[in-house]
This record gives structure tokens, C-alpha cells and sequence, in this order.
């Protein structure tokens, strides 16, 4: 693929990844925010409630792992373009969101599984609670930040590196790590709570670790797109 090509289709599936994000988002809030999340039954009763919105949020965010994935690889290709003796960090970026995707993957299972059990109207209890505490690591808290901060941290090696895109990014990136791993240990406050600030189900450790790397995300996107027809053949972005 030509290099004004490969950085367009990077671009887009960006773009395309903060979309379908922030269409995903609204779809958290809907959750009654009385639900104790240590009682299965009224967690059952929500699930049932929202069994539509659930799976929704999980196809929805199916298509967005397809274009984190594809964002990925050009990044990664990008990065080996500009300077190929930097290819350990562009394949070590590509790692970490096939990782970050994974996991991200079964937290979908097991929020999926708790919306199947609740569709008849009456799920498990402790299903519903074990499943759902089961995922919340994984989606709002420290598996995720983990994860999120070695692919930031990588990609803004590699930006900072080859000079593939402008090194404010890099910089931004850099940061968008260093507040997810300020996030990493909201899983010892406890007990969860939703309407808490920093534990491990709650939103303000979320929005730490979840908006920076969606603003660099949005940034880089809307940069490749732009600039990519300017570029000579070849070249890296650079200022």
C-alpha cells in the first residue's frame, strides 16, 4: 500500500474508533445508579431491564476493536516506514492492543453472559453479581488502564522515535500513559461503587484513564487524514 494510502486508512479508522466510542458512552449512563452493585438481585432486575442496551454496547463495541485493530497495523507499518530500526516498538504497539482488545473481548463475554441470564426475567442473582463484578476490572478499571498505558506508552516511543508523527502527539500520548497508570490501583478502594470518584467501578478513574487517550486518538486521526495528501512518498510526519 502507497504510504498517502496506508496513512488515510490509519486516519479513518481512528476517527472511525472515537465514533463508535462515543456512541458507546451514553449507553453506560443508562444503568440505575441506586443498584447496589453487591446485590445480585437488583443487578438481575437492571440486566433485564436493559438486556437490549447491553447487547447493543457489545456490538457496538465489536466494531470498534475492528477499528483499533486496523488502526494498529498502520500505525505499526507506519512506524517500520519511517524508521525500520524501530520496528520492536511498532510491533510491540500492535501487541498491546491485541491484548487490549482480548481482554476488552471478555469483558464483553461476561457482561453478555449476565444480560442472557436476566433476558427471561429471572436471572440468577449470583450469576448476575459474579459477572458482573467479573468484568468490571477489565472495563473500568486496572486490567484496562494496564493495558491502555503500554499501548500509549509505546505509541508515543514511536512517535517520539521516528518522528512518524508531529512529537506534540508523542508528548500527548506520553501523558495519556502516565494518567492511566494513576489509575491502576483504584481496584484497592473499595467497595465498589459507581457514584464514586477512584475505586474500581468508579467514573472518575474511568475518565482519567479513558478521554486522554480518546482525545489522541482523535487528534492523530484527524492529522493523518489531513496532512496525508500533502506528504511526499516516503515521508514521515514531522515538525
Amino acid at each position: 500500500m502507497k504510504d498517502t494510502a496506508l496513512r488515510r486508512l490509519t486516519g479513518v479508522s481512528a476517527l472511525a474508533s472515537v465514533a463508535i466510542w462515543l456512541a458507546i458512552f451514553p449507553l453506560y449512563t443508562l444503568g440505575d445508579p441506586a443498584v447496589s452493585l453487591y446485590d445480585g438481585a437488583s443487578i438481575a432486575q437492571d440486566l433485564f431491564r436493559l438486556r437490549n442496551i447491553v447487547f447493543t454496547r457489545i456490538l457496538l463495541g465489536l466494531a470498534l476493536y475492528i477499528t483499533l485493530m486496523v488502526f494498529a497495523v498502520g500505525f505499526r507499518e507506519l512506524v517500520l516506514r519511517a524508521d525500520p530500526s524501530y520496528e520492536w516498538l511498532g510491533t510491540l504497539s500492535f501487541g498491546a492492543m491485541a491484548v487490549w482488545v482480548g481482554v476488552t473481548l471478555v469483558a464483553n463475554g461476561l457482561e453478555g453472559g449476565a444480560a442472557l441470564d436476566a433476558q427471561s426475567g429471572h436471572g440468577d442473582p449470583s450469576v448476575a453479581r459474579a459477572l458482573t463484578m467479573g468484568y468490571l476490572l477489565i472495563y473500568n478499571s486496572s486490567i484496562a488502564f494496564v493495558m491502555t498505558a503500554l499501548y500509549m506508552g509505546t505509541a508515543a516511543f514511536a512517535t517520539l522515535a521516528t518522528g512518524t508523527l508531529p512529537r506534540w502527539t508523542g508528548w500527548l500520548a506520553l501523558v495519556s500513559a502516565a494518567l492511566c497508570v494513576l489509575a491502576i490501583p483504584a481496584m484497592y478502594w473499595g467497595p465498589a461503587d459507581p457514584t464514586s470518584f477512584y475505586n474500581a467501578a468508579g467514573w472518575g478513574a474511568a475518565l482519567i484513564a479513558n478521554f486522554p487517550p480518546l482525545l489522541w486518538f482523535l487528534v492523530v486521526g484527524v492529522i493523518l487524514v489531513r496532512k496525508s495528501h500533502s506528504l511526499p512518498m516516503g515521508g514521515a510526519l514531522r515538525e
